[in-house]
């Protein structure tokens, strides 16, 4: 039951980006499409999960036994920056287009500020290295979600008319307001 609160509270309730407002760089400039932002995504899933599998035990194994708590930083963005080269060559072998529609956004995966926070979160929660891997795919996957939903709403939005003082970037944080409030609503789900 313990793994199953760890993935809600990092999936829904805590959301990452509707409710820490952490990663909204990629977020907002991702989400203009369904696919660019499931591509996206999956691509933040994967260096997320991978980099915690890496990180938590060159940690508890290296890092904390040897006390040398000052590497912590550089062993995170080595591990991460590692991780993303991996993902920019599948996807430039694999799946041209999405590389090509992810643009600078892809390399900016290295810098992802969510990435980051699930690095030191594990370490600071004291996660086992199980609930670190379940923690890292609920903040993923909220961040998948919350980048799908943006998307379908912007997709939506550019169908309707729009008031002109509301075009643009004002609608756009109007409506990722409106759907961070609704998120709001997860926060009684799990003690």
């Amino acid at each position: 039951m313990e793994y199953v609160t760890i993935f809600l509270k990092a999936f829904i309730i805590d959301n990452v980006v509707l409710l820490r407002f952490i990663a909204l760089c990629p977020f907002i400039g991702m989400s203009t499409d369904v696919n660019k932002s499931v591509g996206m995504g999956l691509a933040v899933t994967f260096v997320m999960v991978m980099a915690s599998a890496v990180i938590w035990p060159i940690y508890h194994f290296i890092i904390d036994p040897l006390q040398l708590y000052f590497l912590q930083i550089l062993v995170t963005v080595l591990v991460i920056a590692t991780l993303v080269q991996l993902v920019e060559y599948f996807l430039k072998k694999m799946i041209p287009p999405l590389y090509g529609a992810m643009g600078i956004y892809l390399v900016l995966i290295t810098v992802n500020c969510a990435i980051f926070a699930v690095s030191y979160e594990n370490i600071t929660f004291n996660h086992n290295f199980a609930e670190s891997i379940i923690y890292a795919i609920g903040v993923s996957m909220g961040f998948l979600i919350a980048m799908v939903l943006l998307a379908g709403i912007r997709e939506r939005i550019k169908a309707s008319p729009i008031p002109a003082f509301l075009k643009g970037t004002p609608v756009l944080f109007t409506a990722t307001a409106m759907l961070s409030v609704s998120f709001m609503g997860f926060s009684g789900l799990v003690k």
